[in-house]
């Protein structure tokens, strides 16, 4: 049996428990404290709730429209329709197709003013529309009309309708129609009043008008009792 001396013994258990030691530390990390931080692929969003790196932003500043939508603006809108009077008004005349057709254009027609016929406080005058063409044609329902001044200039608002029937009054070459202007006289109602130089005429349905000089002295432009009416288009040249 050979001898083993005691610090070589000891020497030899030393070496064994390092060994040992030495191999559990490579292979195991049970306890979690001997193994090193491993990383993970990927990233993880911070314990501070700070901003994520790489993340699409999908905020908009507060109070502007999200991405691809339009906004039309307050206030704005079409015109339903385009549905605006058209100029000059209501002509007033009522009249068929046939009418339409054949009605007498105002280069057709010659306009005068007829003697004044006054009753109870009213001032009343023919207006009257000749037919100068070589054709027969039709005037139907109420005359347009308004004074002027020098210039051309309106006086008074304009003349209101009288209600009445409107017919359609046929004018052979030569032949006359006419229409009542009426208005209360100024010296009783204390109307404020001008003196026209002109009264302009525009026939039914027509744009263009006919001038007539005005020589019956004053009419009412404003305040009490100043309207001025019109009637409907009768035959011939004053009642």
């Amino acid at each position: 049996m050979a001898y083993t001396s005691p610090s070589r013994h000891r020497t030899a258990l030393l070496a064994s428990s390092v060994a040992v030691l030495g191999l559990l530390t490579a292979c195991g990390n049970g306890t979690g404290t001997a193994s090193p931080p491993q990383k993970v692929p990927g990233t993880a969003a911070p314990a501070t709730g700070g901003p994520t790196t790489g993340a699409p932003a999908t905020s908009t500043a507060p109070g502007s429209a999200p991405s691809g939508t339009t906004t039309a603006p307050e206030g704005t809108a079409t015109h339903p329709g385009s549905s605006s009077p058209s100029a000059g008004g209501d002509s007033g005349s009522g009249t068929g197709t046939t009418a339409r057709g054949t009605r007498c254009h105002t280069s057709e027609l010659k306009a005068t003013v007829g003697r004044n016929d006054p009753g109870a406080g009213q001032e009343n005058f023919p207006v009257v529309l000749t037919n100068t063409s070589g054709r027969t044609c039709t005037v139907h329902g109420y005359p347009g009309a308004a004074f002027v001044d020098a210039s051309g200039r309106q006086l008074g608002p304009d003349p209101k309708r009288e209600s009445g029937t409107p017919s359609t009054v046929t004018l052979r070459p030569g032949a006359s129609a006419w229409a009542g202007l009426t208005f209360s006289n100024p010296g009783v109602s204390g109307a404020r009043t001008a003196t026209p130089a002109s009264l302009i005429v525009t026939p039914p349905d027509e744009r263009d008008h006919l001038t007539v000089t005005w020589t019956a002295g004053q009419v009412p432009v404003g305040g009490n009792a100043s309207s001025v009416f019109l009637t409907v288009f009768s035959p011939g040249t004053g009642p």
